[in-house]
C-alpha cells in the first residue's frame, strides 16, 4: 500500500513490505531479471533522470562532462548509472547489496568497478575517495537506514555533492528528513537542491530528489 488505500502490484508492492536485510537481499535477487521491465518500461521510473539532472546542476556540469569519479550507491541493474552517464558522468563505480543486480549492472558496460556493499554496515571504501555520489531509490523500507547517508558523505571529498532520490511513502515516515536536518545542523553537509516530482508515474507515486554538498574541511 502506498497511501493506505491503493495496492501496488507485482514485486514492487512486496518491496514496501520488507523488514530486514535478509528479506531485502532475497527480494532483489529474485527481482533482478524482471526489475527493468517492471520499474522502467512498465512504470516509467523517473528518479534516475531527475537525480542525474540535479547532480549535474549542482556540480556545474549540466550540458557537459563531469571529469570526477562518481559512486553509484545501490546501483541495482544500472538504470541510475545509465542516467548519470547520459548526464555527463562518465567515470563511475557502482555497488549494491545484490550479486544478481550487480551482474545485470555489469552488462551495461558503464561502470569502471562494481562491488558488493551493505551500506548499513559501511561501504568498505576509503573516506574521500569520490568526487560525487548518487543513491537513487536506496533509502526505503527494509533497505538502508537514514544514518547510512553519513557513510555516503564520508566517501566523497569535501565540497563534493551527493544526490539521493526516494519515494513519498518513505519520506512521509520523517526519519530521513530528521537525519537531513541533523546533518545540516551539525555542519556535516548542506542541502543544495530539493525538489518534489515524479518517482514512478505509472504507479502514481511521487518522490523527492535532494542534493547535499559535503562541508569543507
Amino acid at each position: 500500500m502506498i497511501d493506505g488505500t491503493e495496492p501496488v502490484n507485482g514485486l514492487l508492492g512486496h518491496s514496501y513490505e520488507l523488514a530486514s536485510g535478509a528479506e531485502t537481499l532475497t527480494h532483489y535477487e529474485t527481482w533482478a531479471d524482471t526489475y527493468d521491465r517492471e520499474i522502467n518500461e512498465d512504470l516509467g521510473y523517473a528518479q534516475p533522470t531527475r537525480c542525474a539532472a540535479a547532480l549535474a546542476e549542482v556540480t556545474g556540469s549540466r550540458g557537459g562532462v563531469f571529469g570526477g569519479h562518481v559512486l553509484d550507491v545501490g546501483c541495482g541493474t544500472g538504470l541510475s548509472g545509465i542516467a548519470l552517464r547520459d548526464a555527463g558522468f562518465i567515470n563511475q563505480d557502482g555497488c549494491d547489496f545484490s550479486p544478481s543486480m550487480l551482474k545485470r549492472a555489469a552488462e551495461t558496460d558503464i561502470y569502471q568497478r562494481l562491488f558488493i556493499a551493505d551500506l548499513n554496515e559501511g561501504l568498505g571504501t576509503a573516506d574521500e575517495t569520490y568526487d560525487a555520489a548518487a543513491a537513487v531509490g536506496v533509502f526505503s523500507f527494509g533497505h538502508i537506514q537514514p544514518s547510512a547517508l553519513r557513510k555516503i558523505l564520508r566517501v566523497v571529498r569535501p565540497d563534493s555533492a551527493v544526490v539521493i532520490g526516494l519515494n513519498d511513502h518513505f519520506w512521509e515516515l520523517g526519519t530521513l528528513a530528521a537525519e537531513l536536518h541533523a546533518i545540516e545542523t551539525e555542519g556535516v553537509a548542506e542541502i543544495a537542491f530539493q525538489e518534489h516530482g515524479d518517482h514512478l508515474p505509472g504507479a502514481g507515486i511521487g518522490g523527492w530528489v535532494i542534493v547535499l554538498v559535503r562541508a569543507s574541511t
